[in-house]
């Protein structure tokens, strides 16, 4: 038995039953799964049947060919929708029509291929008019017509497009609905004529014939081009396949008692509690998604976008509308997480197409998490791993600033918030061509496709004429955290003339335009940014995630300001403050080469005299910010040449201001010149020749510190030596550093300052060595981006040519200075950790490259047990996140509370520690008892309801229902 199910290949659902469930969705696709689910939960849903994932790689594989044993098991699951259903597939008379989809275990909206209304013929297109009338049928046909011969035949749409909008125009009407029977009749004969002229061969006839075609064609889809680019961008496996769901067709484009929408349980833009979507009168799901027309709202929160004036479903149909309102709670109480929907309404009947977890802005992933864990649907924990850590950063960018003048041209709808400035372009390879070469671009489109992904990655932001709030332009702009304007009908788009024109206004590609994704409004030019104010919501999550966590974060800042701004953030340190930025700045930058360009070591400490007051000054104000964090200071790292001009004109200029020969500036520049600087005189090598600048910036760290901690201060500074590979280059730089530091230690009378002295590991010989360099090191911080240059031998400079090749060609997973290479830097960094506490068991350890900031890097530093990551101002709540996710599985992994983060080994500390953890051990499953109580009772339901719509009679989607209030009355029993 076992083995048979194993092998099944073909899952069926409908009718209150179903093969499979929720849990299925590696092998079902998410859209199978949750039609099961759904159809176990008693709610409408038309019958089908799901082929699995496993099919689609099988058939991938053997380059199309679908295996042999499919085809019975396809048509056994094919006669069960004919009987729930009352039709045949293929029969002339009673016509069963069905659509075939895709459904991967991830959401991919729009990225694979869809075909509605197969099934239809010479033949069946007769039956159907009977069951309807002859406008409902021929417009049914020719849409098949077009949407098989794009996704199967490999027709361009355009063509098909092109004769529809000749038509309108001799008829003289602009909506599709508008058109009679007859001009579909005359329509559809001239879409059979250019599949013919196109393909050499007639549409086919046979519906067995258009099964498997669509069936392959779906799976193909897998491997189409935008599907592989959104599965790069989202980190989605190639190995997963998409499933084939088959299922019998519902119609919304009856007449005036159909429609077909898409609805979310949350407002997918801000997370508010309101039920929120859009619907089309007389239309299929296709022309919402697609952006056709322009869509209705859903009730009265919805209106608010689309206007007071718009229609709602809630309005001109009220039952069906109370229904779905229904299952709307029903679905959210189940699968505990906001819903995306879509629904079909024949002749006043609701149908369930789909469920799944809603796409959802940033910060509409931070409300809805915190709201939910609030109304004790999830816990807390479950609350910080619904929110994506990586994409936490969008929510601390600019947005327009509200005072700044600005004068809108038009208004469309707020599909994705934001703000986005930009240079205008109309193609998604424009985009992504002006993109690379530094350009930022404002994609704009009359609607956009899957086609457009690329481009759509590539600019700041998208606007388009047509298309709602849950068209293709809307859904990807927010899985992507795009800005994104849609539905704006006063723009006057011409890709040939290359312009747009919004009534008197005519702007040009290459012009510049500024779009609000929160307000809908577009606006010629650029319009300054602020940076946004975050929520309550937003502090809550970040509340919990600190208690969850171990890692320490902290930032990467070389001013009070930026050390300021990472405070807000939640940075707990500074893990590193670069010296040398300091140097370049205007007021010192003269100083700084008269050191350089020194003879001897006299002349130099001379130059060094100078700097030291505006380096203590700048000590002084980070110290100020930080009040009692820790603070590592990295001493001076580059190479001087850096600091000198490199241009004739320059030197010309060095040489006038310190009144010296010009010569002598030429002759030191280029003595200083290196064929390959990052590995040349830098770090604690100048510090090894010029042992003058470490003891100058040793002297002004510590005397900031002392003046500090004199107005009443804490003060935690931490010298890092950069650049060690040798044991004995830390041992003689401490020396001489904490020589000075006790020096100004006892000239200031602070002896109670504690000054800790470390170095960054960042050369492999240095991770490898990690037990010897251990013996005079305070401390260590990776610096994994120079390690990465040396181990990779890749420059980040010149990488970005080529580095694209090793991605695409699938070489490399990831970026290596985006995500840590976990198999060979990521193992330095656990090698330099293990040798390095071996010596000196307790040895603090970070890392302060960028990869502390990146999500996935900030797990691997978790799990191989740094102390703290280091990362940009506003990538610390990502850190702080992520840092607490990471805890979280690893608890789940070790069946253990997440360990709270270390702090000093004190039996005071120790004690509050031991305290925090009960706390957060309470915290951490507020409601697990309850939660468990609540899913029993759930599943009790759910059976309930299974049980009962078994017995009941099924749905008939095209002839008249059967059963419904036997159906609804036992839906409401199990609620």
């Amino acid at each position: 038995m076992s083995a048979r199910r194993r092998a099944r290949q073909v899952y069926s659902f409908g009718g209150g039953r179903a093969d499979g469930d929720a849990g299925k969705k590696a092998l079902l696709g998410g859209k199978g799964a949750n039609l099961a689910e759904m159809s176990r939960l008693g709610l409408p849903v038309p019958p089908g049947f799901t082929i699995t994932t496993e099919v689609c790689a099988a058939t991938n594989a053997a380059g199309g060919r679908l295996p042999r044993t499919l085809a019975a098991e396809v048509r056994a699951a094919l006669r069960r929708v004919e009987r729930q259903i009352g039709m045949r597939f293929g029969d002339p008379a009673a016509p069963l029509l069905v659509s075939v989809r895709s459904g991967a275990r991830a959401s991919m909206p729009g990225m694979m291929d869809t075909v509605l209304n197969l099934g239809l013929n010479h033949d069946t297109v007769s039956g159907l008019a009977t069951l309807a009338d002859a406008r409902f049928a021929y417009d049914s046909f020719r849409r098949f017509v077009q949407m098989y011969a794009d996704v199967v035949l490999g027709v361009s749409a355009d063509a098909f497009e092109h004769r529809l909008e000749v038509m309108k125009a001799r008829r003289g009407v602009t909506l599709d609905t508008a058109l009679g029977a007859d001009d579909w009749r005359e329509l559809l004969e001239e879409y059979l004529r250019i599949v013919e002229e196109e393909t050499g061969a007639p549409f086919p006839e046979d519906p067995e014939e258009q099964l498997w075609g669509a069936v392959r064609a779906v799976f193909r889809s897998w491997e189409n081009t935008r599907a592989v680019r959104y599965r790069r961008l989202h980190d989605i496996p190639d190995a997963w396949g998409t499933a084939v769901n088959v299922q019998a067709m519902v119609f919304g484009n009856m007449g005036a008692d159909c429609a077909t929408g898409v609805a979310f349980t949350r407002d997918p833009s801000t997370g508010e509690k309101i039920f929120y979507g859009e619907y089309l009168e007389n239309a299929q799901g296709e022309d919402v998604v697609a952006g056709i027309r322009t869509p209705q709202p859903l009730n009265r929160d919805s209106q608010r976008s689309a206007g007071e004036a718009a229609a709602t479903l809630e309005g001109t149909m009220p039952k069906a509308y109370r229904e779905l309102a229904r299952i709307r709670r029903v679905l959210e109480r189940h699968y505990r997480d906001m819903q995306d929907i879509e629904f079909t309404i024949q002749r006043g009947t609701l149908w369930m197409l789909q469920t799944r977890s809603g796409k959802r802005t940033v910060p509409a992933a931070v409300k809805i998490a915190v709201d939910m864990a609030r109304e004790r649907l999830i816990t807390r924990h479950e609350a910080l791993e619904r929110v994506d850590a990586a994409a936490l950063e969008q929510l601390l960018h600019p947005a327009l600033d509200p005072d700044a003048p600005r004068t809108a041209i038009a208004k469309g709808l707020p599909a994705s918030p934001g703000a986005a400035c930009g240079r205008i372009v109309f193609s998604a390879d424009e985009a992504e061509a002006r993109a690379k070469a530094g350009d930022k671009v404002l994609l704009v489109r009359v609607e956009t496709s899957p086609e457009d992904i690329h481009g759509m990655h590539a600019a700041e932001g998208i606007l388009t004429a047509r298309g709602g709030m849950t068209s293709h332009a809307a859904v990807v702009a927010r899985g992507m955290g795009k800005c994104c304007v849609a539905g704006c009908g006063d723009l006057q788009i011409s890709y040939e003339r290359g312009e747009l024109r919004v009534g008197e206004t005519l702007l040009r590609e290459g012009d510049e335009l500024t779009i609000d994704g929160g307000s809908g409004e577009v606006i010629a030019g650029r319009v300054p940014t602020v940076t946004p104010e975050l929520g309550a919501e937003f502090g809550e999550l970040m509340r919990w995630a600190d208690r969850a966590r171990r890692l320490s974060v902290r930032t990467n800042a070389d001013t009070p300001a930026d050390a300021a701004l990472a405070r807000e953030f939640g940075a707990e340190g500074i893990g590193l403050c670069r010296t040398e930025h300091m140097f370049f700045d205007e007021s010192r930058i003269r100083a700084v080469r008269e050191m350089i360009l020194a003879a001897d070591p006299e002349t130099r400490r001379a130059a060094l005299d100078e700097i030291l007051p505006m380096q203590r000054g700048d000590f002084e104000g980070i110290f100020r910010a930080m009040d009692g964090l820790p603070v590592t200071v990295r001493l001076l790292d580059p190479p001087l040449h850096e600091f000198l001009p490199a241009d004739d004109t320059g030197v010309r200029e060095l040489a006038a201001q310190l009144g010296v020969e010009v010569g002598a500036v030429r002759a030191r520049v280029d003595a200083l010149r290196e064929f390959n600087p990052m590995l040349g005189h830098r770090g604690c090598r100048l510090g090894i020749s010029f042992p003058e600048i470490y003891e100058m910036q040793a002297r002004a760290i510590t005397e900031a510190a002392c003046q500090v901690v004199s107005e009443g201060a804490r003060v935690r500074p931490e010298l890092m030596i950069p650049l060690v590979a040798h044991p004995e280059e830390l041992r003689q730089l401490r020396q001489r550093v904490e020589a000075v530091v006790r020096e100004v230690i006892a000239e200031r009378g602070h002896a109670r300052l504690r000054v800790q002295i470390g170095t960054m590991i960042e050369v492999p010989r240095a991770a490898l060595t990690a037990d010897e360099i251990a013996r005079h090191a305070d401390f260590f911080s990776f610096g994994t981006n120079d390690m990465t240059q040396m181990a990779y031998a890749l420059s980040r400079d010149d990488a970005g040519k080529f580095l694209p090749d090793y991605l695409d060609g699938g070489i490399l997973e990831d970026d290596p200075f985006v995500s840590i290479d976990q198999a060979g830097i990521g193992a330095l960094v656990e090698i330099g950790t293990e040798r390095g506490r071996r010596t000196r068991p307790g040895l603090k350890v970070g890392v302060c490259g960028e990869h502390g900031g990146d999500a996935k890097s900030v797990v691997f530093f978790h799990r191989v047990g740094l102390d703290y990551v280091s990362c940009s101002p506003f990538r610390v709540p990502v850190a702080r996140l992520a840092a607490a996710q990471a805890a979280i599985q690893d608890a789940v992994t070790t069946k253990a509370t997440p360990r709270p983060r270390s702090a000093a080994k004190t039996p005071k500390t120790r004690s509050k520690t031991k305290a925090k953890t009960a706390r957060r051990q309470t915290e951490a499953k507020p409601t697990r008892r309850k939660a468990t109580a609540k899913a029993k009772g759930r599943n009790a339901a759910a059976d309930t309801t299974r049980r009962k719509s078994a017995s009941s009679s099924s749905r008939k989607p095209v002839a008249k229902a059967a059963g419904r209030k036997s159906r609804a009355k036992s839906a409401r029993r199990s609620r």
